[in-house]
Order: structure tokens, then C-alpha cells, then sequence
């Protein structure tokens, strides 16, 4: 199991879109995948007409209350687990934030499941900040995916992003950690902008930066409020082919052949 961390401290970047669709055309290319929401704010768990019920997040797995096994639960997609989020959970910032071991602690934790072999991915969905749970996960991640919208202002979030990474990784916590790739998401082709800013990412990031592109799309925005996949609710729209050429993209960078 590869642990994959969706990362930008920036909010509306399409970091939770890119979660769960980059998820979600995963699994239809054959592959196993576990989904932790790790945000607060749940829009993941939402995104995907899940509800967290009592303690059924991260919350007392990270305070060592019980087995990370025990909050997986099956999606209604076929090959898709998910752990789920709730606003409980930003109180578990409080508590790790007093433990010593707090960059380490999910770390360990995931670490657990690999040898199970029950999933080939775990996506991780972070808050978009650069509080405790979201430095846990990158240093849980081995790599790291960074959405970055076709804007000037994404500029300034990716170098301060690739900037806590190198932190990460010169603090011992996870010194192999590697960044991914960089996904250009609400690109739109029209515009001098978008064009722009691929060009300037793919100046100082050639190898990392996805050739998909995540178009700007109406679709996209709609399909989290009815608790769907963008599969689900545009199967043929761009934004669906755009996210299953992301996947089929990224099990080729793992090595990984699609039919």
C-alpha cells in the first residue's frame, strides 16, 4: 500500500475534488483504495454521501483509543474504503499538538496496514492549513499530490507547500517523503492566465506536473452536493475524462499499465 496525501494549505484549489475523483477513477482502473478524510470540515465524507456517526473517525485512533482497522469502512463504490470526518476532529489537533510524537503518530499508524496488503492506495485528504493534521499527514505520506489552481496566487501557495515538505523531510520524520506530482486543476484553455501558469510551473517543475489538465467545470462544482463521484454525476463530461486521464496517468508514473 502507497500512502498518497492530497496536499495544499490553500483552500479552493480543487484539493477535496481532486481526492475524491483521482479515488474514484482509481478504482475503476481495477485498483483497491482507502480514503481518509483528515479534514474538519468533512467535505470529503459529504462530498461522497457519507456521514461519520459517533466516533467513526481518525479521533480515538489517534489518541491510541483504538485500532485504525476498526474506522474503515466500504464506500458504495466498488474497491473504495473510506474513514470519514467530522468537526470532533479538529479537536484532536489540541491533543497531538501536546504529544511528542505528533509528526510520527498517523505515520505508524498507516504503517500498520501495509503488510495486510488490503488496498493498494491510501489517498489522504488534508485540511488546508499547515496546522498539526495536515503536517501529520504529509509526514505520513510516502508522496505527496499537490492540486494547484491555474492562478497567480496558487504560485505562492506551491512554493510555501514545497517548502514544509523539504521541513518534513530534513526533520527525520519522513525523510524519503516525495512530491508526486503537481495536478493544474480549474485550467481553462481560453484564457492567458491558465496558460501562464502552467508554463511558469512547468519551468521550475517539469518532471512533477501532470500533462492532465483539470478543466474549470460547472459539473465538478455540483457533483459533491449530491454526495457523488464526478463518475456518478457526469459520466461522459470533461471533468470525468479528465479525472480518469489523471489516473490512468498516475498508475503510470507508479509503474502501474491501464487497459
Amino acid at each position: 500500500m502507497k500512502v498518497i496525501a492530497i496536499g495544499n494549505q490553500k483552500g479552493g484549489v480543487g484539493k477535496t475534488t481532486t481526492a475524491i475523483n483521482l479515488s474514484a477513477a482509481l478504482t475503476l482502473l481495477g485498483q483497491r483504495v482507502l480514503l481518509i478524510d483528515l479534514d474538519p470540515q468533512a467535505n470529503t465524507t459529504s462530498g461522497l454521501g457519507a456521514e461519520a456517526e459517533g466516533g467513526d473517525t481518525l479521533y480515538p485512533v489517534l489518541l491510541g483509543e483504538c485500532d485504525i482497522r476498526e474506522k474503515i469502512q466500504p464506500s458504495r463504490l466498488e474497491r473504495m474504503w473510506l474513514i470519514p470526518s467530522s468537526m470532533d476532529l479538529a479537536g484532536v489537533e489540541i491533543e497531538l499538538a501536546r504529544a511528542d510524537d505528533h509528526l510520527t503518530r498517523l505515520r505508524v499508524l498507516l504503517q500498520g496496514l501495509k503488510p495486510n496488503d488490503l488496498f493498494d492506495f491510501c489517498i489522504l485528504d488534508t485540511p488546508p492549513s499547515l496546522g498539526v493534521l495536515m503536517t501529520s499527514a504529509l509526514a505520513s505520506a510516502d508522496e505527496v499530490v499537490i492540486p494547484l489552481q491555474c492562478e497567480w496566487f496558487g504560485l505562492e501557495g506551491l512554493a510555501k507547500i514545497v517548502h514544509v515538505l523539504e521541513q518534513i523531510k530534513a526533520s527525520g520524520a519522513s525523510p524519503d517523503l516525495k512530491l508526486e506530482g503537481i495536478v493544474m486543476t480549474m485550467y481553462d484553455a481560453r484564457t492567458n492566465l491558465s496558460r501562464q501558469v502552467v508554463e511558469e510551473v512547468n519551468n521550475y517543475f517539469p518532471q512533477e506536473m501532470y500533462k492532465t489538465f483539470i478543466p474549470r467545470s460547472i459539473r465538478l462544482g455540483e457533483a459533491p452536493s449530491h454526495g457523488r463521484t464526478i463518475f456518478e454525476h457526469d459520466q461522459y463530461g470533461l471533468g470525468a475524462q479528465a479525472y480518469l486521464e489523471l489516473g490512468k496517468e498516475f498508475l503510470s508514473r507508479h509503474g502501474i499499465a491501464t487497459a
